[in-house]
């Protein structure tokens, strides 16, 4: 698999990686300036040399993976058989600096009601970087025509037409998502709220409307038997509360600001994967530590 190619498959996964570009080149090198690779917690796709220069290029990126580094890294290696080395020798005898790029894994935000509202708030989580999922029981709403807006959308726009029962989308919904509940339908919203609370992979849940509304939907989840704490999951009423227009779009443009302050400041939900690159990097690093103290 080519290192674009390999981009294109993480990104459709959701899975995080890291790309390692060879940014500039001293002397003699196994690759030029240019040549890229792909690396992920248990994987990697093309080549930047081989040997020693690959080798540490590796353990750094899955270094990175592990601690959930966002920033790009850059790393100089000497090619130089005097350098001081950890997996062989490789005497090219010239110098390569390597850029590391995080490949995050992007937010993902799912609309349960795409009507005057949600459209609204489509269109505007559409110009953002993220996987954006459109929910709705109506025929009409996802139809290609009603969708034209989002034509030229930034964000990988998944669209769900689900005539019935709309909350079984709730589990099929990546890690870490983010539920906005603002269908035509008090009882669908109760339906969706209810599974919504039922699923422990989901980042946060917002619901649109009334005081009135959440007082009688708490009293129903209560006797549903949700508690206390998983019912202050929901947040609810949704948006900027010093944006006060009522008209669609401007109630869109409070949701969206409310929403993007939450996936800022939301720790992200915990994920086994990126936990089990964690345990593999520490004990790694136990290894080598080990290993150096014997050699001494």
């Amino acid at each position: 698999m080519t290192w674009l190619r390999a981009v294109e498959s993480l990104r459709e996964r959701r899975e995080p990686g890291v790309l390692v570009t060879v940014a500039h080149v001293r002397g003699h090198a196994p690759r030029s300036a240019g040549a890229k690779m792909v690396v992920t917690a248990t994987s990697s796709w093309e080549s930047v040399g081989g040997g020693n220069l690959e080798a540490v290029a590796v353990e750094r990126a899955r270094r990175m993976l592990a601690d959930g580094v966002t920033e790009p890294v850059t790393v100089v290696s000497d090619l130089s058989d005097r350098a001081p080395l950890e997996h062989g020798v490789q005497c090219c005898g010239g110098e390569v600096t390597l850029l590391l790029e995080p490949l995050p894994v992007q937010p993902a935000v799912a609309v349960f009601g795409v009507g005057h509202v949600g459209l609204e708030l489509a269109r505007i989580l559409a110009r953002l970087d993220l996987d954006l999922h459109l929910v709705d029981s109506r025929p009409g709403q996802l139809t290609d025509t009603a969708l034209a807006p989002l034509a030229d959308a930034r964000a990988r726009v998944h669209v769900h037409r689900v005539p019935v029962l709309p909350e079984l989308v709730i589990a099929e919904l990546p890690r870490g998502t983010h539920v906005l509940i603002l269908t035509h339908d008090h009882a669908e919203d109760a339906a969706l709220v209810d599974a919504a609370l039922r699923t422990d992979h989901l980042a946060s849940i917002g619901l649109i409307g009334s005081r009135a509304k959440w007082a009688r939907f708490r009293a129903k989840l209560a006797a549903e038997g949700h508690d206390e704490a998983t019912i202050a999951r929901v947040t609810t009423p949704i948006g900027d509360p010093g944006i006060r227009g009522k008209d669609p779009a401007t109630i869109a443009v409070g949701v969206a600001a409310a929403l993007l302050r939450g996936i800022e400041d939301l720790e992200p939900v915990p994920d086994p994967t990126r936990d089990r690159a964690r345990s593999r990097a520490r004990a790694h690093d136990g290894d080598r530590a080990r290993d150096q103290g014997a050699a001494r």
